[in-house]
Parts: structure tokens; sequence; C-alpha cells
């Protein structure tokens, strides 16, 4: 069982692990042990998460989100499995409490009466800066 928050639990049956080989450094043993870790979360399935936290999760898990709703983590940072296996477990965990964090609404501000002054002046600075570049004309040199 994996605790998240005081509120939050995850059963051992929502969690599949797979051991995979891990690219990368390693000698001839990266080509004999499995040290990689594949963990698989059936994040829409589980009862221990409330909609909008699953809502929030699937948006933080992007492509590690997969169509039938399992949240997908892959860890070769380390050469050993169960290293591999408790960062894997961490992470999981972590995005999860992020999820759990409900974002804050925005408010709209208005622009304050001095910006806007500002940037009448400016527009009209530049306007007449673009209004000198015309071609000159001869009409009093004549």
């Amino acid at each position: 069982m994996l605790t998240v928050t005081d509120t939050i639990t995850i059963e051992d049956w929502e969690i599949t692990e797979q051991f995979i080989r891990a690219g990368g450094p390693g000698g001839q043993n990266v080509n004999k042990v499995s040290t990689a870790v594949e963990l698989r979360f059936e994040a829409e399935r589980s009862p221990n998460l409330p909609g909008p936290v699953k809502s929030r999760l699937k948006r933080l898990a992007g492509q590690r989100w997969t169509k039938d709703g399992a949240l997908v983590l892959q860890v070769s940072d380390t050469r050993s499995q169960a290293q591999n296996r408790e960062i894997a477990r961490k992470r999981l965990a972590d995005l999860i409490r992020r999820a759990t964090e409900k974002p804050k609404k925005r408010i709209p501000t208005r622009p304050t009466l001095g910006s806007k002054k500002r940037r009448l002046k400016a527009k009209k600075v530049r306007g007449e800066v673009k209004a000198m570049r015309g071609k000159v004309s001869d009409d009093d040199n004549g």
C-alpha cells in the first residue's frame, strides 16, 4: 500500500510493476539484468482518487496517460532494481500530490489609468515617427 496524503492511499492491486532492460551504461550487465522499472497505475479505475483529482492528474501526466486510463511511469535512473522501484513509487506519489492541489482561480484585473495613458502616448509618438517617413516633395524649392 502506498500512502500519498492523509486521505489518499493506493492499494497494491492498483499498481503493477514490470522490470525491463535499461539502456545506457552498465557494461555486460546491461544486457543480462532487467533493472529499469515500468510502473503502471490504473488511475481511472481507482476508487481512492476523487474525480477532480483524476482530471488534474490526467492533465499533469500528459503522454504518460494511456487510452485505457492508466498512468505509466518508466524509471531507469540507477542500476539497482530496488532503487528504481522506490523512485517510481515516489514519483507517482508526488504526481498525485500535485494533482490534489486546487489551482487558484484567476481574478481578472483591469489596466490602470496611467498604463492606458502611457500606451496611447506611445502609439501617438510612434504614429508621428511613421508620418515623417513620407516622400519629400520638391514643390517648395521650385
